[in-house]
C-alpha cells in the first residue's frame, strides 16, 4: 500500500470544512473526519465528503464495552469511509468485537486501525495521571500486538514508533502517524512528534496533518510540501 498524506479536517462546521476543500481543484486529498466536525455535522458530512471523491479517515476512537462497540461500528459501517478507528486500551476483546459489527454482510469492511498512546502523551503524563509505568514504546508496541491479534490492519502512532511497530508486526501492518510538523513549524499540543521526510524514512505509512496545513497562508502549497517530502511527489 503506497505512502499518502491525510489532512485532519478539524473544522467547526460543513461551512469552513467546503471552503477549505475548494482550494483544491483538480485533487482530491485524503481527509480525516474528527469528533469536532462529526458531532457538529453528524453522518451527511461523510456522505458529502465522500460524494467529492475523497477518501476518509472517520477517526472517531470509539472506546466502550465490547457489546456497545461493535454497534457502534455496525452504525458506521455503511457511510462509505475508508478507515476508521478505536482505542487499543479497550482489549482484544473489544477490538473482535469492533471488528466483527464493521464487516458488512458481504465480508468488505473498511481499514480498522487502534490508537495506542495519543501523540500528546508524554512518558510522564503516562506514568503519573494514568499509571502505566513500562516504557512509552513498550506499551505501544504491545498495544500494537494487541490490535494485530485482533485482526485490526494497523494502529495510530507517533511516528517515532513506526518502525518498531513494522519490526515487531511485520512490515503489511499499517502505521497511520499524526505528530508531523514542518521543520519550521510549531509543535503545538503534541509532544512526540517529528518531520514528513524522517516520518517517511522511520517508516510511517500514512501521516495525519492537520494544522500545519489547514492554518497555513496558502493550504494548498503545504500540501503539496508535505507531499513532496513524505511521498516524494
Amino acid at each position: 500500500m503506497g505512502k499518502d498524506v491525510i489532512i485532519a479536517l478539524d473544522f467547526k462546521n460543513a461551512e469552513e470544512t467546503f471552503s477549505f476543500l475548494d482550494k483544491f481543484t483538480g485533487r482530491k486529498p485524503y481527509v480525516k473526519i474528527g469528533m469536532e466536525l462529526f458531532y457538529a455535522e453528524g453522518p451527511q458530512i461523510v456522505k458529502e465528503i465522500k460524494k467529492r471523491g475523497h477518501r476518509i479517515f472517520l477517526d472517531l476512537k470509539l472506546h466502550d464495552i465490547p457489546n456497545t462497540v461493535k454497534g457502534g461500528m455496525r452504525s458506521l459501517r455503511d457511510l462509505g469511509v475508508d478507515m476508521t478507528n478505536l482505542h487499543a486500551a479497550g482489549t482484544i476483546d473489544m477490538m473482535k468485537a469492533a471488528l466483527e459489527g464493521l464487516t458488512r454482510e458481504d465480508g468488505t469492511r473498511p481499514l480498522l486501525i487502534a490508537v495506542t498512546q495519543l501523540t500528546s502523551t508524554s512518558q510522564e503524563r503516562m506514568e503519573k495521571e494514568i499509571l502505566i509505568e513500562k516504557p512509552i514504546d513498550e506499551v505501544v508496541i504491545k498495544y500494537a500486538g494487541n490490535a494485530k491479534e485482533a485482526g485490526l490492519d494497523g494502529v495510530v502512532c507517533s511516528p517515532l514508533e513506526a518502525g518498531k511497530i513494522h519490526e515487531a508486526c511485520g512490515e503489511g501492518f499499517l502505521t497511520v502517524t499524526p505528530g508531523v510538523r514542518f521543520a519550521d513549524g510549531d509543535i503545538g499540543d503534541q509532544v512526540r512528534v517529528t518531520t514528513p521526510e524522517r516520518a517517511r524514512e522511520i517508516g510511517s505509512d500514512y501521516i495525519v496533518v492537520g494544522r500545519p496545513i489547514t492554518k497555513a497562508d496558502d493550504p494548498v502549497a503545504a500540501y503539496e510540501r508535505c507531499m513532496r517530502e513524505f511521498v516524494g511527489e
